[in-house]
């Protein structure tokens, strides 16, 4: 199959429709919690900030998709944006149903340039979760929640990796409809647009208080700097070792010929092999290393 063809569009559009699974977050099997665990879903520190994000995607995935032209397309961000806003409405479904103390987020005003924005975002999307994954499984190694709560995300996860399947995807196709289909002018692109989701993930491990002491109103991404929430003796080996795995299980459910997000598990797969042979003391200041040569 020929990347940026008919037949290509047709396979990542489709898989993307195909796959969607209907459900609402009240309809859920949400799992009655004892008052440790309780307080233990009550301690988890970024609930706002996923509420922030979801529901602002939701709203502007949903705008894009009246902008595009091609139905087909249209008909399948339009679906990602209804999912964006079906993840808010889960987590506010979250917060209300364990009476959880979170204050609302504020909307923002749509960007004008509304396909960057989308762009930006997907880039972002494929960084996070990645280390999504990881911290997922983390947290249900570490028993942190009881079974049937790992059980109602799992599918959500899902859909996140249907997201950044189909988005890496599109990217290639709308670059090489464009005229940016060469190979190497296609990667100079994708390697700058991920530069600024990488600044922000670097900016989250600099920045972003545990104890949930970031500036009122501030999102940053968490899903790496949050992992060491689930876990206390968390080592970077295995927060690798981890993301790989699950990213692994998650993208196995694709089309082989549908692209997929490749960056971070290819440098992640590095920085294993390289902790794997570093002493633990000297490994755990890996990300000081990786914080200075980027910025």
């Amino acid at each position: 199959m020929k990347l940026g063809s008919k037949e290509h569009k047709k396979l990542f559009c489709q898989t993307f429709l195909d796959s969607h699974i209907h459900y609402e977050p009240e309809d859920l099997p949400w799992p009655e919690l004892d008052s440790f665990h309780l307080n233990r879903l009550k301690s988890i520190p970024f609930w706002r900030e996923a509420l922030t994000i979801e529901e602002e995607a939701g709203r502007m995935v949903s705008f894009f998709a009246d902008t595009i032209d091609d139905p087909l397309i249209r008909d399948a961000i339009a679906l990602q944006g209804r999912e964006e806003q079906r993840h808010g409405r889960l987590i506010q479904y979250l917060i209300n149903h364990y009476q959880l103390d979170i204050a609302p987020p504020e909307k923002e005003e749509l960007p004008k340039d509304i396909q960057k924005e989308f762009i930006e975002f997907g880039f972002g999307e494929c960084l996070d979760s990645f280390f999504a994954f990881g911290m997922f499984g983390i947290a249900r190694q570490a028993q942190y929640l009881p079974e049937p709560f790992f059980t109602i995300f799992d599918p959500i996860l899902d859909e996140e990796a249907r997201h950044i399947v189909f988005f890496v995807n599109w990217v290639t196709y709308l670059q090489i409809q464009s005229g940016k289909g060469f190979p190497l002018l296609r990667g100079v692109n994708t390697f700058l647009s991920y530069l600024g989701a990488i600044r922000n993930l670097v900016d989250s491990f600099g920045d972003v208080d545990l104890g949930g002491t970031q500036e009122e109103g501030e999102v940053n991404p968490f899903t790496a700097s949050g992992a060491s929430h689930f876990m206390e003796d968390l080592t970077p080996k295995l927060f690798f070792a981890t993301c790989l795995a699950e990213n692994e299980k998650r993208m196995a459910k694709f089309d082989r010929n549908l692209l997929q997000p490749m960056l971070f598990p290819r440098l992640s797969k590095l920085a294993y092999q390289v902790l794997r042979i570093l002493p633990e003391k000297n490994s755990k200041s890996i990300s000081n290393s990786v914080k200075t040569s980027i910025t």
